[in-house]
């Protein structure tokens, strides 16, 4: 059971951050810049890595 209920969840922010980016990111004012595309390509990459480097040190 908590099985389905952590898919349901994970399908419920996945759907959320859908329509976050589709309804609500056109009235972003972000420039097109070198810079702007290279944090949107490794911010998430470096956010995962202190997410894990973190749970790993406190485990």
């Amino acid at each position: 059971m908590t099985q389905y209920f952590l898919l349901i969840k994970l399908l419920g922010a996945s759907i959320a951050i859908t329509l976050v980016i589709k309804y609500l990111a056109p009235y972003a004012a972000i420039p097109a810049t070198p810079q702007n595309a290279l944090v949107g390509i490794f911010l998430p990459t470096v956010v995962m890595a202190i997410v894990l480097g973190w749970r790993s040190r406190s485990a």
